[in-house]
Protein backbone atom coordinates (compact mmCIF):
# COMPACT_ATOMS: atom_id res chain seq x y z
CA UNK A 1 0.00 0.00 0.00
CA UNK A 2 1.18 3.52 -0.78
CA UNK A 3 2.25 5.74 2.12
CA UNK A 4 -0.38 8.17 3.39
CA UNK A 5 1.54 11.16 2.01
CA UNK A 6 1.33 9.69 -1.49
CA UNK A 7 -2.32 8.69 -1.15
CA UNK A 8 -3.20 12.23 -0.14
CA UNK A 9 -1.15 14.04 -2.79
CA UNK A 10 -3.41 16.83 -4.17
CA UNK A 11 -4.47 16.68 -7.81
CA UNK A 12 -5.59 20.29 -8.21
CA UNK A 13 -4.80 23.76 -6.88
CA UNK A 14 -8.09 23.77 -4.98
CA UNK A 15 -6.86 20.80 -2.93
CA UNK A 16 -3.37 22.23 -2.45
CA UNK A 17 -2.67 23.43 1.09
CA UNK A 18 -0.33 26.33 1.87
CA UNK A 19 1.75 28.68 -0.31
CA UNK A 20 -1.12 31.14 -0.70
CA UNK A 21 1.38 33.81 -1.77
CA UNK A 22 2.00 31.72 -4.89
CA UNK A 23 -1.24 29.84 -5.61
CA UNK A 24 -3.91 31.82 -3.75
CA UNK A 25 -6.46 33.97 -5.60
CA UNK A 26 -4.67 36.34 -8.01
CA UNK A 27 -1.25 35.01 -6.90
CA UNK A 28 1.47 34.82 -9.56
CA UNK A 29 1.61 31.05 -10.13
CA UNK A 30 -2.16 30.61 -10.14
CA UNK A 31 -2.54 33.36 -12.73
CA UNK A 32 0.22 31.82 -14.82
CA UNK A 33 -1.38 28.38 -14.67
CA UNK A 34 -4.88 29.63 -15.39
CA UNK A 35 -3.61 31.59 -18.40
CA UNK A 36 -2.10 28.39 -19.80
CA UNK A 37 1.28 30.03 -20.35
CA UNK A 38 4.11 29.18 -18.00
CA UNK A 39 7.77 30.06 -18.18
CA UNK A 40 10.61 28.03 -16.72
CA UNK A 41 11.00 28.45 -12.98
CA UNK A 42 12.63 27.01 -9.87
CA UNK A 43 10.77 26.23 -6.65
CA UNK A 44 12.97 26.83 -3.61
CA UNK A 45 11.82 25.71 -0.18
CA UNK A 46 12.32 23.24 2.67
CA UNK A 47 11.30 19.56 2.38
CA UNK A 48 7.65 18.58 2.43
CA UNK A 49 6.09 21.91 1.44
CA UNK A 50 4.67 20.82 -1.93
CA UNK A 51 7.31 21.46 -4.60
CA UNK A 52 6.87 18.18 -6.46
CA UNK A 53 3.10 18.23 -5.97
CA UNK A 54 2.85 21.72 -7.42
CA UNK A 55 4.84 20.71 -10.51
CA UNK A 56 2.55 17.72 -11.12
CA UNK A 57 -0.58 19.82 -10.65
CA UNK A 58 0.70 22.28 -13.25
CA UNK A 59 1.41 19.51 -15.76
CA UNK A 60 -2.05 17.97 -15.20
CA UNK A 61 -3.82 21.30 -15.43
CA UNK A 62 -2.11 22.23 -18.69
CA UNK A 63 -2.29 18.67 -20.07
CA UNK A 64 1.37 18.77 -21.00
CA UNK A 65 3.73 15.80 -21.32
CA UNK A 66 5.57 15.57 -18.02
CA UNK A 67 9.11 14.24 -17.68
CA UNK A 68 10.84 13.79 -14.34
CA UNK A 69 14.53 13.55 -13.54
CA UNK A 70 16.18 13.22 -10.16
CA UNK A 71 19.50 14.99 -9.87
CA UNK A 72 20.63 12.22 -7.52
CA UNK A 73 20.31 9.41 -10.08
CA UNK A 74 20.41 11.14 -13.50
CA UNK A 75 23.41 12.10 -15.62
CA UNK A 76 24.00 14.17 -18.74
CA UNK A 77 22.97 11.17 -20.88
CA UNK A 78 19.57 11.03 -19.15
CA UNK A 79 19.05 14.76 -19.66
CA UNK A 80 19.80 14.48 -23.38
CA UNK A 81 17.48 11.50 -23.76
CA UNK A 82 14.59 13.39 -22.15
CA UNK A 83 15.24 16.43 -24.32
CA UNK A 84 15.21 14.22 -27.41
CA UNK A 85 11.88 12.69 -26.33
CA UNK A 86 10.50 16.20 -25.88
CA UNK A 87 11.56 17.14 -29.40
CA UNK A 88 9.78 14.12 -30.81
CA UNK A 89 6.68 14.56 -28.67
CA UNK A 90 3.47 14.78 -30.67
CA UNK A 91 2.09 17.34 -28.22
CA UNK A 92 5.20 19.48 -28.66
CA UNK A 93 4.74 19.34 -32.42
CA UNK A 94 1.33 20.91 -31.86
CA UNK A 95 2.90 23.81 -29.98
CA UNK A 96 2.75 22.89 -26.32
CA UNK A 97 6.04 22.62 -24.49
CA UNK A 98 6.54 19.45 -22.46
CA UNK A 99 7.43 20.06 -18.82
CA UNK A 100 10.71 18.76 -17.46
CA UNK A 101 10.68 18.53 -13.68
CA UNK A 102 14.08 18.13 -12.00
CA UNK A 103 13.99 17.28 -8.32
CA UNK A 104 16.96 18.41 -6.21
CA UNK A 105 18.33 20.44 -9.10
CA UNK A 106 20.99 21.84 -6.76
CA UNK A 107 22.72 18.45 -7.00
CA UNK A 108 23.15 18.71 -10.78
CA UNK A 109 26.76 19.29 -11.79
CA UNK A 110 27.76 22.22 -14.00
CA UNK A 111 27.95 19.96 -17.06
CA UNK A 112 24.47 18.57 -16.34
CA UNK A 113 23.07 22.06 -16.01
CA UNK A 114 24.89 23.17 -19.17
CA UNK A 115 23.17 20.37 -21.07
CA UNK A 116 19.79 21.92 -20.23
CA UNK A 117 20.53 25.44 -21.46
CA UNK A 118 19.70 25.06 -25.15
CA UNK A 119 16.44 23.19 -24.58
CA UNK A 120 15.24 25.72 -22.02
CA UNK A 121 16.25 28.71 -24.10
CA UNK A 122 14.61 27.54 -27.35
CA UNK A 123 11.47 26.25 -25.62
CA UNK A 124 11.97 22.55 -26.28
CA UNK A 125 11.03 22.08 -22.62
CA UNK A 126 9.63 24.22 -19.86
CA UNK A 127 11.87 23.58 -16.89
CA UNK A 128 10.53 23.30 -13.36
CA UNK A 129 13.29 22.73 -10.84
CA UNK A 130 12.91 21.98 -7.15
CA UNK A 131 15.58 22.65 -4.55
CA UNK A 132 16.02 22.94 -0.80
CA UNK A 133 19.19 24.98 -1.30
CA UNK A 134 19.67 28.60 -2.35
CA UNK A 135 19.62 28.53 -6.20
CA UNK A 136 21.99 31.48 -6.41
CA UNK A 137 24.69 29.24 -4.92
CA UNK A 138 23.87 26.00 -6.71
CA UNK A 139 22.41 26.84 -10.13
CA UNK A 140 24.73 28.17 -12.84
CA UNK A 141 24.13 31.79 -13.78
CA UNK A 142 23.08 31.19 -17.44
CA UNK A 143 20.39 28.71 -16.35
CA UNK A 144 19.28 30.83 -13.41
CA UNK A 145 18.85 33.85 -15.71
CA UNK A 146 16.39 31.82 -17.81
CA UNK A 147 14.22 30.90 -14.80
CA UNK A 148 12.11 32.70 -12.27
CA UNK A 149 12.68 31.64 -8.66
CA UNK A 150 9.66 31.18 -6.39
CA UNK A 151 10.16 30.66 -2.66
CA UNK A 152 7.95 28.18 -0.82
CA UNK A 153 7.51 28.48 2.93
CA UNK A 154 7.24 25.92 5.69
CA UNK A 155 3.59 25.10 6.35
CA UNK A 156 2.03 27.00 9.23
CA UNK A 157 0.22 25.29 12.11
CA UNK A 158 -3.19 26.03 10.60
CA UNK A 159 -2.11 24.50 7.28
CA UNK A 160 -0.82 21.37 9.01
CA UNK A 161 -4.02 20.87 11.01
CA UNK A 162 -6.12 21.41 7.88
CA UNK A 163 -4.08 18.65 6.25
CA UNK A 164 -4.45 16.40 9.30
CA UNK A 165 -8.23 16.82 9.30
CA UNK A 166 -8.37 16.11 5.59
CA UNK A 167 -6.33 12.94 6.09
CA UNK A 168 -8.60 11.44 8.75
CA UNK A 169 -11.79 12.41 6.92
CA UNK A 170 -10.93 11.42 3.33
CA UNK A 171 -8.32 8.67 3.39
CA UNK A 172 -9.88 5.24 2.93
CA UNK A 173 -7.65 3.66 5.57
CA UNK A 174 -8.06 6.35 8.23
CA UNK A 175 -11.71 7.31 7.99
CA UNK A 176 -12.73 3.90 9.31
CA UNK A 177 -11.00 4.73 12.58
CA UNK A 178 -12.23 7.25 15.13
CA UNK A 179 -9.27 9.65 15.32
CA UNK A 180 -9.23 12.51 17.79
CA UNK A 181 -6.66 15.28 18.08
CA UNK A 182 -6.89 15.98 21.81
CA UNK A 183 -3.50 17.72 21.88
CA UNK A 184 -1.53 18.89 18.85
CA UNK A 185 1.56 20.72 20.13
CA UNK A 186 3.92 17.73 19.73
CA UNK A 187 2.41 16.75 16.40
CA UNK A 188 2.97 20.25 15.00
CA UNK A 189 6.43 20.57 16.54
CA UNK A 190 7.71 17.25 15.21
CA UNK A 191 6.24 17.94 11.78
CA UNK A 192 8.25 21.15 11.62
CA UNK A 193 6.25 22.70 8.78
CA UNK A 194 6.68 19.56 6.64
CA UNK A 195 3.45 18.06 5.26
CA UNK A 196 5.05 14.72 4.45
CA UNK A 197 6.45 14.40 7.94
CA UNK A 198 3.09 15.27 9.50
CA UNK A 199 1.34 12.53 7.52
CA UNK A 200 4.07 10.02 8.34
CA UNK A 201 3.61 10.74 12.04
CA UNK A 202 -0.17 10.34 11.79
CA UNK A 203 0.24 7.05 9.95
CA UNK A 204 2.77 5.80 12.50
CA UNK A 205 0.61 6.63 15.51
CA UNK A 206 -2.57 5.19 13.97
CA UNK A 207 -0.83 1.97 12.90
CA UNK A 208 0.56 1.49 16.41
CA UNK A 209 -2.90 1.59 18.01
CA UNK A 210 -5.10 -1.51 18.03
CA UNK A 211 -8.26 0.20 19.29
CA UNK A 212 -10.80 1.74 16.93
CA UNK A 213 -10.49 5.05 18.75
CA UNK A 214 -7.09 6.71 18.30
CA UNK A 215 -6.35 9.72 20.47
CA UNK A 216 -3.48 12.07 19.65
CA UNK A 217 -1.88 13.59 22.73
CA UNK A 218 1.54 15.17 23.20
CA UNK A 219 2.65 12.21 25.29
CA UNK A 220 1.52 9.57 22.79
CA UNK A 221 3.12 11.31 19.80
CA UNK A 222 6.44 11.76 21.61
CA UNK A 223 6.44 8.17 22.87
CA UNK A 224 5.71 6.67 19.43
CA UNK A 225 8.40 8.71 17.73
CA UNK A 226 11.01 7.81 20.32
CA UNK A 227 10.18 4.14 19.86
CA UNK A 228 10.54 4.30 16.07
CA UNK A 229 12.24 7.51 14.94
CA UNK A 230 13.05 6.33 11.41
CA UNK A 231 9.40 5.60 10.69
CA UNK A 232 8.74 9.30 10.33
CA UNK A 233 12.26 10.46 9.68
CA UNK A 234 12.85 9.75 6.00
CA UNK A 235 15.83 11.93 5.10
CA UNK A 236 14.62 15.17 6.61
CA UNK A 237 14.66 14.85 10.40
CA UNK A 238 18.22 13.52 10.75
CA UNK A 239 19.42 16.08 8.23
CA UNK A 240 18.17 18.98 10.33
CA UNK A 241 18.79 17.43 13.75
CA UNK A 242 22.42 16.61 13.02
CA UNK A 243 23.26 19.97 11.45
CA UNK A 244 21.63 21.55 14.50
CA UNK A 245 23.78 19.46 16.86
CA UNK A 246 26.84 20.32 14.76
CA UNK A 247 26.31 24.09 14.94
CA UNK A 248 25.39 23.99 18.63
CA UNK A 249 28.59 22.03 19.38
CA UNK A 250 30.64 24.69 17.60
CA UNK A 251 28.76 27.43 19.47
CA UNK A 252 29.37 25.53 22.72
CA UNK A 253 33.15 25.34 22.07
CA UNK A 254 33.27 21.53 21.98
CA UNK A 255 35.50 20.51 19.05
CA UNK A 256 35.16 16.78 19.85
CA UNK A 257 31.38 16.88 19.54
CA UNK A 258 31.55 19.15 16.48
CA UNK A 259 33.90 16.74 14.68
CA UNK A 260 31.70 13.78 15.65
CA UNK A 261 28.61 15.39 14.11
CA UNK A 262 30.65 16.38 11.07
CA UNK A 263 31.66 12.72 10.68
CA UNK A 264 28.00 11.68 10.94
CA UNK A 265 27.14 14.03 8.08
CA UNK A 266 30.10 12.95 5.96
CA UNK A 267 29.30 9.25 6.51
CA UNK A 268 25.63 9.91 5.72
CA UNK A 269 26.38 11.51 2.37
CA UNK A 270 25.45 15.08 3.31
CA UNK A 271 26.18 17.70 0.65
CA UNK A 272 29.64 19.09 1.61
CA UNK A 273 28.77 22.58 0.40
CA UNK A 274 25.74 22.61 2.68
CA UNK A 275 28.07 21.99 5.63
CA UNK A 276 30.55 24.62 4.42
CA UNK A 277 27.82 27.25 4.11
CA UNK A 278 26.71 26.55 7.68
CA UNK A 279 30.30 27.01 8.84
CA UNK A 280 30.43 30.44 7.18
CA UNK A 281 27.19 31.43 8.91
CA UNK A 282 28.43 30.14 12.27
CA UNK A 283 31.69 32.04 11.90
CA UNK A 284 29.77 35.31 11.63
CA UNK A 285 26.92 34.51 14.02
CA UNK A 286 28.69 32.69 16.85
CA UNK A 287 32.37 33.66 16.71
CA UNK A 288 32.00 37.09 15.16
CA UNK A 289 34.20 39.89 16.41
CA UNK A 290 35.75 37.74 19.14
CA UNK A 291 37.88 36.27 16.33
CA UNK A 292 37.24 37.87 12.92
CA UNK A 293 39.70 35.44 11.31
CA UNK A 294 37.09 32.72 11.76
CA UNK A 295 34.97 34.19 8.98
CA UNK A 296 38.01 34.39 6.69
CA UNK A 297 38.91 30.77 7.38
CA UNK A 298 35.32 29.54 6.96
CA UNK A 299 35.01 31.37 3.66
CA UNK A 300 38.37 29.94 2.55
CA UNK A 301 37.05 26.49 3.52
CA UNK A 302 34.01 26.94 1.25
CA UNK A 303 36.21 28.16 -1.61
CA UNK A 304 38.78 25.36 -1.19
CA UNK A 305 36.05 22.72 -1.01
CA UNK A 306 34.66 23.76 -4.40
CA UNK A 307 38.17 23.52 -5.89
CA UNK A 308 39.33 20.29 -4.24
CA UNK A 309 36.14 18.25 -4.18
CA UNK A 310 35.61 14.95 -2.42
CA UNK A 311 36.85 12.97 -0.47
CA UNK A 312 39.79 15.25 0.39
CA UNK A 313 37.32 18.05 1.11
CA UNK A 314 36.45 16.34 4.39
CA UNK A 315 39.87 17.41 5.73
CA UNK A 316 39.18 21.04 4.89
CA UNK A 317 35.81 20.85 6.64
CA UNK A 318 37.49 19.27 9.66
CA UNK A 319 40.07 22.05 9.94
CA UNK A 320 37.43 24.77 9.78
CA UNK A 321 35.20 22.93 12.26
CA UNK A 322 37.93 22.54 14.88
CA UNK A 323 39.06 26.16 14.45
CA UNK A 324 35.55 27.55 14.86
CA UNK A 325 34.75 25.33 17.84
CA UNK A 326 38.01 26.29 19.56
CA UNK A 327 37.61 30.03 18.90
CA UNK A 328 36.31 32.53 21.49
CA UNK A 329 32.65 33.32 20.91
CA UNK A 330 30.60 36.46 20.41
CA UNK A 331 27.20 37.08 18.87
CA UNK A 332 27.43 40.88 19.16
CA UNK A 333 27.29 41.42 15.38
CA UNK A 334 24.26 39.12 15.11
CA UNK A 335 22.48 40.93 17.95
CA UNK A 336 23.42 44.33 16.53
CA UNK A 337 21.88 43.80 13.10
CA UNK A 338 18.70 42.35 14.61
CA UNK A 339 18.41 45.30 17.00
CA UNK A 340 19.05 47.73 14.16
CA UNK A 341 16.38 46.07 12.00
CA UNK A 342 13.89 46.26 14.88
CA UNK A 343 14.79 49.94 15.30
CA UNK A 344 14.24 50.60 11.58
CA UNK A 345 10.85 48.87 11.72
CA UNK A 346 9.88 50.92 14.78
CA UNK A 347 11.11 54.35 13.60
CA UNK A 348 10.57 54.10 9.84
CA UNK A 349 12.51 56.00 7.18
CA UNK A 350 14.16 58.72 9.22
CA UNK A 351 15.84 61.43 7.15
CA UNK A 352 19.60 61.38 6.63
CA UNK A 353 21.22 64.37 8.37
CA UNK A 354 21.99 67.09 5.81
CA UNK A 355 25.73 67.07 6.36
CA UNK A 356 25.89 63.34 5.49
CA UNK A 357 23.94 63.61 2.24
CA UNK A 358 25.49 63.30 -1.19
CA UNK A 359 25.66 66.56 -3.15
CA UNK A 360 26.56 65.91 -6.81
CA UNK A 361 24.54 68.86 -8.20
CA UNK A 362 24.46 72.63 -7.59
CA UNK A 363 20.83 72.44 -6.46
CA UNK A 364 21.72 69.91 -3.78
CA UNK A 365 24.58 72.08 -2.58
CA UNK A 366 22.24 75.10 -2.48
CA UNK A 367 19.96 73.00 -0.26
CA UNK A 368 22.92 72.45 2.12
CA UNK A 369 23.42 68.80 1.23
CA UNK A 370 26.83 67.84 2.57
CA UNK A 371 27.40 71.22 4.23
CA UNK A 372 29.58 71.14 7.37
CA UNK A 373 30.58 67.51 6.88
CA UNK A 374 33.99 66.92 8.44
CA UNK A 375 36.36 64.58 6.58
CA UNK A 376 37.71 62.26 9.27
CA UNK A 377 41.13 61.85 7.68
CA UNK A 378 41.82 65.59 8.01
CA UNK A 379 41.91 65.27 11.80
CA UNK A 380 44.28 63.65 14.34
CA UNK A 381 43.86 59.87 14.61
CA UNK A 382 41.61 60.09 11.53
CA UNK A 383 38.68 60.97 13.75
CA UNK A 384 36.48 63.92 14.57
CA UNK A 385 33.26 63.76 16.59
CA UNK A 386 30.15 64.51 14.56
CA UNK A 387 26.61 63.20 14.22
CA UNK A 388 26.10 60.11 12.04
CA UNK A 389 22.71 58.82 13.22
CA UNK A 390 19.38 60.51 12.41
CA UNK A 391 18.41 63.32 14.81
CA UNK A 392 15.89 61.12 16.62
CA UNK A 393 18.47 58.42 17.37
CA UNK A 394 21.54 60.35 18.50
CA UNK A 395 21.52 58.69 21.94
CA UNK A 396 20.80 55.22 20.58
CA UNK A 397 23.22 52.39 21.35
CA UNK A 398 23.06 49.38 19.01
CA UNK A 399 26.32 47.41 19.06
CA UNK A 400 27.20 46.19 22.57
CA UNK A 401 30.78 45.22 23.42
CA UNK A 402 30.98 41.66 24.73
CA UNK A 403 33.41 40.19 27.23
CA UNK A 404 36.23 38.90 25.04
CA UNK A 405 39.73 40.18 24.37
CA UNK A 406 39.21 41.30 20.79
CA UNK A 407 36.01 43.25 21.45
CA UNK A 408 37.37 44.77 24.63
CA UNK A 409 40.19 46.28 22.58
CA UNK A 410 37.69 47.60 20.04
CA UNK A 411 35.53 48.97 22.86
CA UNK A 412 38.47 50.71 24.51
CA UNK A 413 39.46 52.34 21.24
CA UNK A 414 35.90 53.53 20.57
CA UNK A 415 35.60 54.81 24.14
CA UNK A 416 38.76 56.85 23.68
CA UNK A 417 37.10 58.49 20.68
CA UNK A 418 33.46 58.82 21.75
CA UNK A 419 33.82 58.82 25.58
CA UNK A 420 30.29 58.23 26.83
CA UNK A 421 28.92 56.33 23.82
CA UNK A 422 31.02 53.16 24.19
Amino acid sequence: MQPLAERLRPQSLDDYIGQKHLVGPKAILRQMIESGHIASFILWGPPGVGKTTLAKIIANKLERPFYTLSAVTSGVKDVREVIEKAKQSRFFAQGGNPILFIDEIHRFSKSQQDSLLGAVENGTVTLIGATTENPSFEVITPLLSRCQVYVLKSLESADLMELAQRAISTDSELKNREIRFDETESLIRYAGGDARKLLNIIELVVSSENEKVVRFTNEIVTERLQQNPMAYDKDGEMHYDIISAFIKSIRGSDPDAAIYWLARMVAGGEDPKFIARRLVISAAEDIGLANPNALLLANACFDALTKIGWPEGRIILSEATVYLAASPKSNSAYLAIDEALALVEKTGNLPVPLHLRNSPTKLMKDLNYGKNYKYSHDFPNNFVAQQFLPDELTKQSIWKVQNNTAEKKLGEWLHSLWKDRF
